[in-house]
């Protein structure tokens, strides 16, 4: 398949439209036109390109965008530069979904909610990211034990909890969710799960009734992986999954 028509069935699942305005996705590297053999990944590291490489892959499709903010040089000092130019002298397309697999139906927190179990009533977000969470209602619950849950759904060493008491209406957001701690609160949730928001911010959550269950960054988006395999797989394209936790609890 032609990379522009792989590129072209993604976005019909996840419309640009949907990415935030500050966001940088689409097509990060043009190496060939063809798709080859797709590698799936949560970010383009230098270890997914070097396996790619090895391995005799083509494309590789991640979450997080190789290339974020502008790239002053190409002189291989910094990670993107070393990452882009592995990527060019390797032949490896690189392709970046980021916030508008965070908002498709069937992208990142649709996913993450169904693996904590949770079923999907709505959305909630930002004014420029309006579809970005997901709610769930389920049977009141203890925070604490629907932390537990999370943990074991996620296959996490750990999560964080800050706040307490019982929760029935969740808000859900992969990743950085200390953006959605105000449009969750103003959305009803009890409890927000989601990848990380640091110390303040759930601190400051806490304080205003929202208890916040940090369980990773890399937890809370790695299982759309999956679903992109799932899509690859329904369009005839041979793939696999990168799997490669950047930071581990000791």
């Amino acid at each position: 398949m032609k990379l522009d028509d792989f590129y072209g069935e993604l976005d019909a699942r996840f419309p640009r439209e949907l990415s935030a305005e500050w966001d940088n996705d689409g097509i990060m590297c043009r190496s060939g036109d063809e798709t080859g053999r797709v590698l799936i990944s949560l970010d383009a590291t230098d270890g997914a390109l070097r396996y790619a490489i090895e391995n005799g892959y083509t494309t590789v499709l991640t979450h997080h965008p190789l290339i974020f903010r502008p790239i002053r040089s190409l002189d291989g000092v910094g990670a993107v530069s070393r990452r882009v130019i592995r990527a060019v002298t390797g032949g490896i397309n690189i392709i970046s979904l980021h916030t508008r697999l965070d908002a498709a139906a069937g992208g990142v927190n649709d996913t993450l909610a169904s693996i904590c179990g949770l079923n999907v009533l709505g959305t909630f977000g930002s004014s420029d990211a309006p579809t970005l969470g997901r709610l769930s209602e389920t049977d009141r619950i203890d925070v604490a034990e629907l932390a537990e849950k999370v943990k074991i759904s996620l296959g996490c060493a750990a999560v964080r909890v800050t706040g307490g008491g019982t929760a029935c209406r969740i808000a859900v957001c992969g990743g950085d969710g200390g953006s959605m701690i105000e449009p969750a609160r103003l959305a009803g949730a009890d409890v927000l799960i989601t990848g990380d928001v640091g110390y303040n911010g759930a601190e400051a959550a806490a304080e205003t009734g929202l208890a916040v269950i940090e369980a990773g960054h890399y937890y809370t988006e790695f299982p759309v992986c999956m679903a992109l395999s799932a899509i690859t797989e329904k369009l005839g394209i041979e793939s696999e999954i990168y799997e490669a936790c950047p930071s581990v609890i000791v």
